[in-house]
């Protein structure tokens, strides 16, 4: 009867669980997914093709992965109003790879990206990603835009860029030099320009004018000015998109026996997954929907990457001008996203011929725009404000992934942030005073080997000043590593090995306090080479009750002192009926403890413990 119950209890259980979530559902207007999903595919399409001319790859395998971004994984469950596609963000990587493994070997990287991604998703460690330093992220983004920028310079006056980061950046005098001395040059530098300042001052324009996406208006007036009679600029070349399909074949998969094959595979893994977690993130916090499950998001990703490498494509990630488009015209669910790559695939199957007519200096243009987008040089002032050993990561970061390669400074990057988190992690605070015939060294805080010379000089400086006796209190200590903890038990051994009288307290778990219950009744006295036995304390009564649950307790070291300690102690004390004529009373008139010399009083009345310098037991903090 009772398992009947059960069953039909977790029954509406589930029932109710479905019917909330039924209920908790964003309603499908399908009005407005269609017209989010035109929005989108008006700014992911000049996207999509700058991307891969910016790649250095036919403009079709760019639509290709604008259309898998759309159709697979936007149709997979992870985020909701997020959209994929080719990145700019992956281009500056990507130009690199095909110019030394030569376009045939980009199938074969973005395949093994994508299962990887898989990989990372099924054994859920889509979070992962979040764990990265915010500054490395910043960084690296930089690291992408400012090379992007630079690099975009060149065909945004229809020539070609000279190579890496550094030679792109050296040649911009002689660029400026030549296109001035060019008239079609210069007018491509004007569409160019013109481009990316309509990226920046489009959202400024009135009414419902502003909706329309400025790189699309880029594209209608380069596609009018290159059909003037007279000018020839550069347009772009367009084939048919299904003969760009480039299945790898066998001599593609054998080099994976390149280790610099293996290393594209990792690098182009961990920057998409990041790149796409992070827009998750951001997206996320554009809209009041559904949130992003990460884990299954990954594995989209994957999905979508695995069947662009089959093509021959470009890497796919999730990207945020595409994404706040999406969510700035009012989508709800995924049907948005999804349409979008339908309406790519329709466009360049049946209206290939459109695309040869747009310049690439307009295409130039809006990837310039994007980079500064990626650059933003505002973080960086912003991040000098707030934090200057994270803005030391950024700008590391940065100058290296320009001046070497992505792969190099993101690693460079986070060793960099996890070097700054161990050095403020490792704060400790060391104080030295003498009191009377006593050297103190009181520690609190993380003490690592970071913290080693510290420690050591506070150790030295304790055995110099001459004093018989050495107290080592380290409770404050919240952590105390294995490097630290045995060069102070190697002081303690040296000093106590030349009759020194130290008294270590190291930290520890709080241990419950004996009370008379649990004390054994002592018949035979301790042998004098052991440690010195309990006092005796007053029993627990009504006007002296036992700690509250509030109290703190630490352990201290309970090593013997020399063997003549005991003997020492009781010539130098002489016993009495109370605690001896130097400590006085540990309790009041009233029943409560007064801190005279035995440890700080309860407050509730016990006054439970020895001299600070004697107890080798247990004593409130």
């Amino acid at each position: 009867m009772e398992a009947a119950l059960k069953t039909t209890s977790e029954a509406t259980e589930r029932a109710a669980a479905k019917a909330a979530a039924k209920a908790s559902a964003p309603k499908v207007d399908l009005a407005t997914e269609i017209t989010a999903s035109l929005v989108v595919f008006l700014v992911a399409l000049p996207l999509c093709i700058g991307v891969a001319v910016a790649s250095g790859v036919p403009a079709e395998l760019g639509i290709i992965s604008g259309v898998i971004g759309g159709l697979v994984v936007g149709a997979a469950r992870g985020s909701t109003l997020q959209v994929s596609g080719p990145a700019a963000g992956l281009a500056a990587l990507v130009a690199e790879t095909v110019l030394e493994y030569g376009v045939a070997m980009l199938g074969v990287i973005v395949l093994f990206s994508g299962i990887l991604q898989i990989v990372l998703g099924l054994v859920r460690l889509g979070r992962f990603f979040q764990a990265i330093s915010l500054a490395v992220v910043q960084g690296m983004l930089a690291g992408i835009g400012l090379p992007l920028m630079f690099g975009q310079a060149y065909p945004a006056m229809d020539a070609k860029a000279p190579g890496t980061p550094l030679e792109n950046m050296a040649g911009i005098p002689g660029l400026i030099t030549d296109t001035l001395a060019d008239k079609q040059a210069m007018i491509a530098a004007g569409l160019g320009i013109v481009t990316v300042v309509l990226s920046f001052l489009w959202k400024k324009m009135p009414g419902p004018v502003k909706k329309v996406p400025a790189a699309l208006v880029a594209v209608g007036i380069g596609i009018g000015v290159a059909a003037l009679p007279g000018v020839e600029i550069k347009t772009l070349q367009v084939g048919n998109l299904l003969a760009s399909v480039n299945v790898p074949g066998a001599e593609q998969f054998a080099g994976l026996a390149n280790p610099g094959i293996i290393t594209a595979i990792l690098t182009f893994t961990v920057i998409a997954s990041a790149e796409s977690l992070f827009t998750a993130a951001a997206v996320d916090r554009m809209h009041d929907g559904p949130r992003t499950r990460y884990n299954p998001e990954l594995i989209a990703q994957g999905a979508g990457n695995t069947l662009a490498g089959l093509l021959g494509a470009l890497p796919i990630t999730a990207v945020v001008a595409r994404s706040s488009a999406n969510v700035q015209a009012g989508a709800k669910t995924r049907l948005s996203r999804t349409l979008h790559g339908l309406w790519l695939l329709a466009f360049a199957l049946l209206l290939p011929q459109v695309l040869a007519l747009i310049p690439i200096s307009v295409l130039a243009g809006v990837l310039v725009h994007s980079g500064w987008k990626l650059f933003a040089p505002e973080e960086f002032p912003k991040m000098w404000r707030q934090d200057r050993g994270e803005f030391a990561v950024m700008t590391l970061t940065t100058l290296v992934i320009v001046a070497t390669a992505l792969l190099e400074g993101v690693l460079i990057g986070l060793a960099a942030g996890i070097v700054l988190a161990a050095v403020r992690m490792s704060q400790t605070v060391i104080k030295q005073h003498i009191e009377e015939d006593t050297a103190k060294v009181v520690m609190a805080g993380n003490a690592t080997f970071l913290r080693l010379p510290q420690v050591i000089e506070a150790l030295e400086s304790a055995a110099e000043a001459g004093k018989p006796r050495i107290r080592l209190d380290l409770t404050g200590v919240t952590h105390l590593d294995h490097a630290c903890r045995s060069q102070v038990e190697e002081f303690t051994a040296q000093q106590r090995g030349k009759g020194l009288r130290v008294e270590l307290l190291l930290p520890g778990p709080a241990k419950r306090l004996p009370t008379a219950e649990d004390a054994p009744v002592a018949t035979d006295p301790l042998p004098q080479t052991g440690p010195l036995p309990h006092r005796q304390s007053a029993p627990a009564t009504a006007s002296t009750p036992s700690p509250g649950p509030t109290a703190e307790w630490f352990y201290l070291d309970t090593t013997p002192m020399p063997e003549d300690f005991a003997q020492r102690y009781a010539e130098e004390f002489a016993p009495g009926p109370g605690y001896g004529q130097d400590f006085g009373q540990a309790y009041d008139s009233q029943g409560h403890g007064r801190d005279l010399g035995y440890g700080q009083g309860h407050d509730q009345g016990y006054g439970q413990g020895y001299s600070e310098e004697y107890t080798p037991g247990y004593a409130q903090r």
